[in-house]
C-alpha cells in the first residue's frame, strides 16, 4: 500500500508540478504581450468562468469512492453505471453554465466590473467564447476524475501534465504571431476539447469492456447523497477562489487585479502543489476505514502530514522572504512594487490553509463530508467579507490580508474540531509528531536567511534552500525513511 500511495503520490504531483512550471515560467511573456490591462481583463474572464463552476455539485467526489470501491471488488457493471451517470450530470451542468455565460456576458462586463470602455466590446466577445470553454471544462474534470477513482493516476497525471504543459507554451507562441485575447480564448477553448477526446481514449484503454449503463435508483441516490455534501466545500472552494478577483475587478479595475494576480499566481501555483501529493488520500483512507484498519490510518496520516507541512513551510519561507527580489527578477520591478506584500500574505495564508487540506480528506474518506462543507462554506463567507473589507480600506494588499486573517481563525476551529473526533488522531500527537518539527526548521531557514539579509540574491536564495534540505533530512525525515532513501540511492548507484 505504501509504495503504491507514493507512486501514486509522484505521479499527481507530476501532473500539476510541470504544468505549473510552465505556467510560471510564461507568466512575463503572457503579460508583455497582452499588456497589464489586457492580462487583467485575461484574468477577469478567467474569473468569471471559473466562478460558474460553483454550479458543479461535485458528483466527482462521489464518482471516485464509489468507482474505487466497485473496481476493487470487480463490480464492473456499476462501475459503468456510476460513470454513465456522471458524464450525463456534467454534460448538463456544462451546457447550462455555457447557456448562462452566453447570456450574461454583456450585463457582467457593462454593469458589474470596471473594465474601460475601449475594452467592453473585446470582453464581451472573449467571454462569450469562454463559455463553450466552461462546457468541455466540465466534462474534463469529470473524465480527468475516473482514473483517480481506479488509483491509477499515472494516466490522469500524465495526461494533465501534456496538455498543461502545451497550452501556456502554445499561448506564447499565439502571442508572438501578434494575435490577442480572444485568440488565447479560442485556443484555451480548442485545447480543453482535445483533452477530453485524450482522456475519454485513456478511460476506455481502462475499462476496455465499458458499456453504456444507466444506473438505478439507489446508486443514483447514494452518489448524490454524498457528493451533496462534498459539494458544499467545492462550492465554497471556487467561490473563495474567484470572488477575491472579482471584488477586486469591480472595487479597483483591471490593472490592480493583474497585480494582485500574478502575485497571488505565484503563491497558489507553488503552495498548491503539495495538496496533489495530499489528494491521494482520500480514496486511501476510505480504503483503510473501510477494512477497519484505523492504526494504519493514523500512522500514514501523521508521516504524510510531516512531509508535507515541512514541504509546505519550505516554499512559504522562499516565497515570503524572497517575494520582491522574486517579483523583480520574473516579473519587473513595478510587479514587486505593486505585488510583494501581496506575495508574501498570500503564501501565507496559503500555508494556513494547507494544514486542512490532509485533515479534510480523511474526514471525508471516513464518511463525514458534511463536517469539512459545512466549515468550507463558513470559512468561503467569512473570507469573502474580510477580503471586500480589506479591498475597501487598503486595496490589494488589504485583500491579502483579508484571506489570511480567515485562513487562520479558520483553520484552528477546523483542526481543533476534526481531530480525535472524525479523524482518528489527537490534534497533541499530530503537533508533536508532524507540526512541530517541519515549521520549527523552516523558522530556523527563515532567521537565517533574514539575518544575512538579501544583498546578494542569488548566493542567500541557495544557500537558503541548501539550509531547508539539511534540516530537513536532520528534524524532519524519520531514521527509517533516511535509511530507506540512501539505500534506493546506493543501488542506484551501483547499478
Amino acid at each position: 500500500m505504501n509504495l503504491r500511495l507514493l507512486r501514486n503520490a509522484w505521479s499527481n504531483l507530476l501532473g500539476a508540478a510541470v504544468p505549473a512550471l510552465a505556467a510560471l515560467a510564461t507568466v512575463p511573456l503572457v503579460v508583455a504581450g497582452l499588456g497589464e490591462a489586457g492580462y487583467g481583463l485575461y484574468a477577469l474572464v478567467t474569473a468569471i468562468v471559473g466562478y460558474f463552476a460553483v454550479i458543479d455539485i461535485n458528483v466527482t467526489a462521489g464518482s471516485v469512492k464509489y468507482i474505487a470501491g466497485q473496481h476493487a471488488r470487480g463490480e464492473h457493471e456499476r462501475v459503468a453505471e456510476t460513470l454513465c451517470f456522471g458524464l450525463v450530470v456534467y454534460l448538463l451542468v456544462g451546457a447550462a453554465g455555457a447557456v448562462a455565460i452566453y447570456v450574461c456576458a454583456e450585463l457582467l462586463v457593462t454593469r458589474v466590473f470596471a473594465v474601460a470602455p475601449a475594452l467592453v466590446s473585446e470582453a464581451v466577445d472573449c467571454l462569450r467564447l469562454a463559455a463553450l470553454g466552461f462546457l468541455f471544462g466540465q466534462l474534463q474534470s469529470y473524465l480527468n476524475s475516473v482514473p483517480q477513482g481506479l488509483m491509477r493516476f499515472d494516466v490522469s497525471g500524465l495526461i494533465e501534465m501534456v496538455f498543461g504543459t502545451l497550452v501556456p507554451l502554445s499561448t506564447v507562441a499565439v502571442l508572438l504571431l501578434g494575435q490577442g485575447l480572444f485568440e488565447v480564448i479560442a485556443l484555451r477553448v480548442l485545447a480543453s476539447l482535445l483533452h477530453c477526446g485524450v482522456l475519454w481514449l485513456g478511460v476506455r484503454r481502462l475499462l476496455p469492456d465499458l458499456r453504456w449503463r444507466w444506473p438505478g435508483r439507489s446508486l443514483r441516490r447514494d452518489i448524490l447523497g454524498f457528493s451533496s455534501w462534498s459539494f458544499l466545500s467545492r462550492f465554497a472552494a471556487l467561490s473563495y477562489a474567484h470572488a477575491d478577483k472579482l471584488v477586486i475587478g469591480a472595487l479597483v479595475g483591471v490593472t490592480g487585479l493583474a497585480y494582485f494576480t500574478v502575485a497571488a499566481t505565484l503563491a497558489n501555483r507553488v503552495l498548491g502543489l503539495s495538496f496533489r501529493l495530499s489528494g491521494i488520500f482520500f480514496p486511501a483512507a476510505s480504503a483503510l476505514a473501510a477494512g477497519g484498519e484505523l492504526a494504519r490510518l493514523d500512522r500514514a496520516y501523521l508521516k504524510a502530514t510531516r512531509y508535507v507541512v515541512y514541504l509546505n513551510a519550505s516554499m512559504l519561507v522562499l516565497l515570503a522572504v524572497f517575494a520582491y527580489p522574486l517579483l523583480t527578477l520574473w516579473i519587473g520591478p513595478d510587479f514587486a512594487r505593486q505585488g510583494a506584500a501581496v506575495l508574501a500574505l498570500t503564501a501565507s495564508s496559503q500555508f494556513v490553509d494547507s494544514l486542512t487540506s490532509l485533515p479534510t480528506l480523511v474526514n471525508d474518506g471516513m464518511g463525514h463530508p458534511r463536517l469539512s462543507g459545512l466549515f468550507a462554506v463558513a470559512r468561503a463567507l467569512a473570507g469573502l467579507g474580510c477580503v471586500a473589507a480589506g479591498v475597501a480600506g487598503w486595496g490589494i494588499v488589504g485583500a491579502a490580508w483579508g484571506h489570511l486573517l480567515a485562513a487562520s481563525v479558520f483553520t484552528l476551529a477546523f483542526l481543533a474540531v476534526v481531530h480525535g473526533r472524525t479523524v482518528p488522531t489527537r490534534l497533541g500527537r499530530l503537533c508533536a509528531h508532524a507540526y512541530l518539527p517541519g515549521m520549527g526548521a523552516a523558522a530556523a531557514a527563515a532567521a537565517v536567511a533574514l539575518a544575512v539579509g538579501l544583498a546578494h540574491f542569488v548566493l542567500i536564495l541557495g544557500m537558503t534552500v541548501a539550509l531547508l534540505a539539511v534540516l530537513g533530512m536532520a528534524v524532519v525525515v524519520l531514521p527509517q525513511d533516511r535509511r530507506w532513501a540512501w539505500a534506493r540511492v546506493k543501488a542506484l548507484a551501483g547499478g
